[in-house]
């Protein structure tokens, strides 16, 4: 006789034979069933953002764990990292010359980790670099996110060149994470500490993405008339839409591993 199975067993293996069209909108409803419970017991949305931070801050810390410790960086992509490095790089630039805040600061430490991570690949782990599997072009990502800044940008008092560059990295930062979900495509197995890094990237996202819905609900739509005119405010919304999306699969899969009591996630066909 077969041993129940767990409730999140029962609900996973349920969720998994359901078509396509049923599983994105139990994926809707349950993003929006979230968003009202953080409305209802957070009340300065503003703490959203801070925590998305700190969820991303962990991450990093359980990524420079894995380089320093381990001595490995397999699974990881270097692609993905440059492409981090970029759209900080220029939203510093931006925070400079158009709004200095704390927000500076916090992207100049995570600048300063993702280059140290950068390096310790290329210079010191490159022997378990797997750079066979990391081989997603990186101009497929920011040619594409270049010329959507030149047609849509804000329409600010700002200099156009700043416009531009804030655009720019809205959008990068929105597929950075693409390379990553290629190597781990073309692996189908994802170490744990790799796993760790990239659910925390996915649980950042979807809490900046809450502050940003949040805070244009409070608003009543106020919010994307400040951004200024045009497709820009809704270009905003859907990139953190996007950035969110992106990565749900793969924080799906790793949430029933991590049920299952599996230390290695299996990713099936298709997947990312």
């Amino acid at each position: 006789m077969r041993p129940p199975k767990r409730p999140i067993q029962a609900v996973s293996t349920w969720v998994r034979r359901q078509p396509p069209k049923v599983k994105a909108f139990l994926a809707v409803i349950c993003g929006m069933t979230t968003l009202v419970v953080l409305r209802a017991i957070v009340h300065d949305h503003d703490n959203l953002f801070v925590a998305a931070e700190a969820v991303h801050s962990i991450g990093i810390s359980v990524l420079i764990y894995k380089l320093m410790k381990e001595k490995t960086c397999a699974g990881l992509s270097l692609i993905s990292q440059e492409l981090t490095a970029i759209f900080l790089a220029v939203r510093l630039y931006c925070s400079f010359v158009m709004e200095y805040d704390i927000h500076t600061v916090l992207d100049l430490a995570t600048l300063a980790t993702t280059l140290w991570v950068i390096y310790t690949i290329r210079f010191k782990l490159t022997s378990s670099y797997m750079g066979d599997k990391d081989n997603f072009p990186l101009y497929y990502v920011v040619a594409p996110c270049a010329v959507l800044a030149l047609l849509i940008h804000p329409s600010t008092s700002h200099h156009i060149i700043n416009r531009i560059a804030w655009a720019f990295c809205v959008y990068l930062e929105a597929v950075s994470v693409l390379p990553q979900l290629r190597v781990m495509q073309n692996t189908k197995i994802v170490e744990p500490f790799t796993a760790h890094y990239v659910f925390a990237l996915g649980v950042a996202r979807f809490l900046s993405c809450a502050h940003w819905v949040l805070q244009v609900l409070d608003s009543r739509g106020h919010l994307l008339v400040a951004l200024g005119y045009g497709l820009w405010p809704s270009m905003v919304l859907i990139s953190e839409i996007v950035q969110t999306f992106i990565l749900a699969d793969f924080c799906y899969y790793y949430v029933k591993s991590v049920f299952g009591g599996q230390l290695v996630l299996r990713l099936p066909s298709g997947v990312v």
